[in-house]
């Protein structure tokens, strides 16, 4: 892995088990976003011949390890596992530099991904169908799952250690070979989870990867015949256009995309918490996260002191370069992400009254960096721009309501459902909120980020198309069944089944 120390790294393709540097002359330079005097990476925007060369690769490797027993594959991710624990400072560091976020952020996020792999490994241990009884005597039926064969695995830079290794390690257990095409920005972190499973044992052609833009090697990714089946996480404009692609092509898809989730407070609440977990939400990983906390919506009868409170506690947070002490929350990604959150800022002005923040950071410490201040609108309405539509930024919209179905009206008002949060003590709203919400995920009295490698990640409406991530639904997407009869009795039936 490249360090501060070692400068600027070319980020080279990882095609059939060797690092190779693209043929491309066009080459995208990766800058620090806490400190844009400092490259990190440059990478080249590769060409449609060298991700055709890696989803070669997959498909001349695919017979040796479909025809690999699950356990021994499951071995490769156990030793993934380790190595990535070994690893783990470093690359959260690498992770910080390249990214943004927080280095407490980056160390949650390897350990997210540690978790997953350590999961997955488990399951090669469990891949397998089902026995169910014939109707036939003396006949045996039996389900298996098959992989696949080439899977496409298009990743975003808002998480590029743990979703690449939530694509990858269950597709990877089931049997398949795969082609990753990270993030552009965030060439150096995706190499360096390839380069583990590399250092795990796993075989040449196995896992490949190829770095450029979408338009160029994610279309070739898209359209090739080979490749199976695709999963994609970004944004809902790509994703809906992929699925689209895909589904033509008769390829299997799966894409996570958008959020605007909603963390309900009633006025029982314990306000303190809620508050602490409105700006954990909101503000954590500089609200870049998918399942970040974007609207808080609140019962009337508390809202004053919520607001207050909630306004004293992000005054507090500290802004800053993420591998500095103490931060909380770190620049955002880059300067396109910046002006779109700026360009945000200035509609919530127009539409709600801003309370905190609103503005980018500048002066000492900042102006080599994307930094913007954690911003709270109060009295947002509900149909409003800023709380209808993703912002991925650290801005968080405050909705007051009259009462509990307000704000269920309220929280699935949007086109999005990927996660939502409720904070009270009264067991009947609790659940009659897991009942009516909208959302893939649910959580109460804790909030809206966050998720556990054994449970299935993702969304409904907008969100999400597609069989769940993690957990072990997450094999299912990466396989198919296959029902088998076997007829024992050794003589022609006289009955058929249709």
């Amino acid at each position: 892995m490249a360090t501060a120390a070692s400068g600027p790294t070319i980020a080279r393709n990882f095609i059939e088990g060797k690092w190779v540097e693209s043929s491309s002359k066009q080459v995208v330079e990766r800058r620090n976003p806490a400190n844009l005097d400092e490259v990190v990476a440059r990478t080249p925007k590769s060409t449609r011949e060298e991700m055709r060369m890696a989803i070669s690769a997959a498909v001349a490797a695919f017979p040796g390890w479909r025809d690999t027993p699950a356990p021994v594959r499951g071995r490769v991710l156990s030793k993934a596992t380790i190595l990535m624990d070994q690893q783990k400072e470093e690359l959260a560091r690498l992770l910080t530099r390249e990214e943004g976020k927080t280095l407490k952020d980056s160390l949650g996020e390897v350990q997210k991904s540690i978790n997953i792999l350590e999961f997955m490994t488990g399951e090669a241990r469990r891949l397998g169908g089902e026995t169910l009884p014939s109707e036939l005597p003396r006949n045996f039926a039996y389900t298996v799952k098959c992989p696949l064969g080439v899977v496409g695995a298009i990743t975003p830079w808002n998480f590029p250690v743990s979703i690449p290794v939530w694509k990858l390690a269950p597709a990877l257990v089931a049997g398949n070979t795969a082609v990753l095409k990270p993030a552009e920005i965030t060439p150096l972190t995706a190499s360096a989870v390839v380069r583990i499973f590399e250092e795990a044992g796993l075989p040449p052609g196995v896992l490949n990867m190829v770095l450029g833009s979408g338009s160029e090697i994610g279309d070739e990714l898209v359209k090739h015949p080979d490749v199976r089946a695709l999963s994609f996480t970004g944004s809902n404009d790509v994703g809906s256009a992929l699925y689209a692609s895909g589904a033509r092509l008769l390829k299997k898809c799966q894409c996570e995309m958008g959020g605007k989730n909603p963390l309900i407070v009633l006025a029982d609440a314990d306000l303190p918490l809620a508050v602490e977990s409105a700006v954990f939400g909101a503000f954590g990983s500089a609200g870049q996260r998918c399942t970040a906390t974007s609207r808080v919506i609140v019962e009337e009868a508390v809202a004053d002191p919520f607001v207050q409170m909630l306004m004293d506690r992000a005054r507090m947070l500290k802004v800053g370069d993420g591998l500095a002490y103490g931060i909380d929350l770190g620049p955002l990604v880059d300067e396109h992400q910046l002006e779109t959150v700026l360009r945000y800022l200035e509609i919530g002005k127009k539409e709600a009254r801003l309370v905190v923040g609103g503005n980018q950071l500048m002066g000492q410490g900042y102006d080599k960096g994307h930094f913007v201040a954690p911003t709270v609108f109060d009295d947002v309405p509900w149909d409003s721009v800023i709380a209808q539509e993703e912002i991925f930024g650290p801005v968080l919209s405050v909705i007051r309501v009259p009462d509990f179905d307000e704000a269920m009206r309220v929280a699935n008002s949007v086109k999005y459902g990927l996660a939502s949060s409720i904070y009270t003590n009264d067991a009947t709203r609790i659940f009659e909120f897991i009942d009516r919400i909208e959302t893939g995920i649910v959580h109460v009295n804790s909030p809206t980020v966050g998720g556990e490698a054994q449970m299935p990640f993702g969304g409904m409406k907008g969100t999400g198309v597609g069989l769940r991530e993690m957990g072990r639904v997450a094999v299912d997407f990466y396989t198919e069944i296959k029902a088998v009869y076997i007829d024992y009795t050794g003589q022609k039936r006289q009955t058929s089944l249709y």
